[in-house]
């Protein structure tokens, strides 16, 4: 007889746990959480965090950063940073986005992030059921940022950073909210698209920009000059 899965809950109420760090901390190896964020931008880089915590010392009201709000991520940001041993944000680019496409993106954003880390890490506690580190030392935990301390570090980390990279962007680009959307899609960033087109931080091979007037098509076969000796 088959047995139905149970469903993972989560709240805000329900602060993440090392449950899933301890048992590999007692084997003597480094454990680092990680997420990413951005993969559903329309504008802006797509990033990835990671954070190795100590075993000794907890910060407190640490969530999933989806579960904060932007005051609240923006105010534990140095706390997680000075708490984690080492933490990292390894960031694709729109422009490697559009290149690459996002899984490859993703998995170059990975690997940058590792790369950050001052530490070699044995093991990765990933968010969700997709392996974008791919070398054998990845966990993968379903709905692990809200489940996971490491993971939910990770999560705010990277928002936090990539929000002020969106910020930072929002004066050159007035007219598209990105201070406020961060470059997701929204009805402002929508409309700011229609009438002003894509600038260019705007992942330009997307679905989206080939419903605009100026969208990304494939160019229109030439047709040659008439040969005037036929006239």
């Amino acid at each position: 007889m088959a047995v139905a899965s149970r469903k993972i809950v989560v709240s805000r109420k329900t602060p993440p746990s090392l449950r899933n760090e301890r048992p590999l901390w007692d084997e003597g190896l480094v454990v680092c959480g990680m997420d990413e964020v951005g993969r559903g931008a329309w504008a802006g880089p797509l990033s990835v965090g990671a954070a190795v915590l100590p075993q000794d010392k907890r910060v407190y009201r640490v969530r999933d950063s989806k579960m904060l709000t932007e005051k609240e991520r923006e105010r534990l940001f140095d706390r997680i940073a000075e708490w984690c041993i080492t933490w990292s944000v390894g960031h694709a680019s729109h422009e490697e986005c559009d290149e690459l496409g996002m899984s490859a993106a993703q998995k170059l954003a990975a690997r940058r992030c590792l790369d950050g880390l001052n530490v070699p890490v044995d093991k990765v506690l990933l968010d969700g059921n997709w392996d974008f580190v791919g070398d054998g030392r990845t966990i993968k935990l379903i709905k692990g940022d809200a489940r996971c301390l490491s993971i939910a570090a990770a999560s705010i980390l990277a928002k936090v950073t990539r929000d002020r990279m969106m910020r930072a962007e929002a004066p050159h680009y007035p007219g598209y909210d990105f201070e406020r959307n961060k470059g997701y899609p929204c009805p402002w960033h929508k409309t700011a698209l229609r009438g002003m087109g894509p600038t260019a931080i705007h992942r330009r091979t997307w679905v989206f920009m080939n419903h605009l007037p100026w969208g990304v098509h494939e160019p229109e076969e030439e047709v040659p000059a008439p040969d005037p000796t036929l006239f």
